[in-house]
């Protein structure tokens, strides 16, 4: 299908649109000369070229196919990781993908947008590198497509929020308030083994198994959804309105946390309808309650305090010498009448 090329080949910068840099004059001076659909060819036989044939994968990329003959294939990453900026990295060179996706949504996709110093300052414990390294890559490879393959984080919260019970809450608050451990590199490059990841999960399954069905498994399903949408075939530009449709199947890279690949891999090849884990379901009767506890609490509070403020202020006031001999003066008065 493509003839199989040094890896090296697939570094060089290339946009989407743009002609190779070899030979800039002849191109132009036969650029008039060739239709839309012909110039598209040519850049797509360029670019299958450099497509590895038999990539050279790490071991985090998981591949999958899809019915049509599209591939997909799945870097499984950890925050803080730099070998996950590299296995992208190189994914991406080795397969030459149509579109890459990432777990990413409109909400969060400005923090790309951020310098380092901003980033830092906003969010200390957060790193959108391997993606940003990611969409560096991606703009680097012609008709390369790019997609935010996650849920909205705003839908993913309201949903994890209404399916905890009101005890479930407070044991959440509890554990967040005292999570406190410090987390070295050696422990995020732990993160991408498989197994030490899945005991993690069946420990959050077993803790809090609400919180893990809205949190990870809704989203492996948005995830393959998002992953299946973009693996369609792609259909070819055609000369002529009677010039019959061609497809050729898709290559999609995408980028997610390592927790979503077995999610993602299980999913794969299952009918899907993410209409359902969309939906905000209404506050439960026990949110209802939690909310008027709370909100009770804060007003109870600040009436008390300003009961105490106040009544500290007029013994205060009262102790004041001044305020004594007024008030005895006050005393004899009432007394002569």
């Amino acid at each position: 299908m493509q003839e199989e090329q040094q890896p090296e080949a697939a570094a060089d910068p290339m946009s989407s649109c743009d002609a190779p840099e070899d030979g800039p004059k002849e191109t132009s001076s036969v650029s008039q000369n060739i239709s839309d659909a012909d110039a598209f060819k040519i850049l797509l036989e360029m670019k299958m070229k450099k497509r590895q044939k038999k990539p050279t994968l790490p071991s985090t990329v998981t591949e999958l196919d899809t019915e049509d003959g599209s591939k997909v294939y799945v870097v499984g990453t950890a925050h803080f990781s730099d070998s996950s900026k590299k296995d992208v990295v190189k994914t991406i060179q080795e397969v030459q993908p149509d579109v890459v996706v990432v777990e990413l949504c409109q909400y969060r996709v400005s923090m790309l947008k951020m310098d380092e110093k901003t980033l830092l300052k906003e969010a200390k414990e957060i790193n959108l590198e391997k993606l940003q390294q990611a969409i560096k890559q991606a703009s680097k490879v012609p008709f390369c497509k790019f997609h935010l393959g996650d849920r909205p984080i705003p839908v993913t919260f309201k949903r994890a929020i209404a399916a905890l019970s009101f005890w479930q809450k407070v044991k959440l608050a509890w554990g967040l308030c005292f999570l406190s451990d410090p987390i070295s590199k050696d422990d995020v490059e732990k993160c991408k083994q498989k197994d030490l990841l899945e005991q993690m999960m069946a420990e959050m399954i077993g803790e809090f198994p609400d919180l893990h069905r809205t949190i990870v498994s809704e989203r492996d399903i948005y995830l393959t959804y998002m992953l299946k949408q973009a693996a369609k075939q792609i259909e070819l530009p055609r000369a002529s309105e009677t010039e019959p449709r061609k497809y050729i199947p898709a290559v999609v890279v995408g980028v997610v946390g390592m927790g979503h690949v077995p999610g993602i891999e299980k999913n794969w090849n299952s009918d899907l309808n993410i209409q359902e884990i969309m939906s905000v379901p209404p506050p439960s009767a026990s949110s209802k309650i939690f909310k008027f506890v709370i909100k009770a609490t804060v007003f109870g509070l600040m009436g008390y305090g300003c009961y105490r403020i106040g009544q500290r202020t007029v013994q205060f006031i009262l102790s004041m010498p001044a305020a004594q001999s007024y008030l005895q003066k006050l005393t004899e008065i009432r007394s002569q009448h």
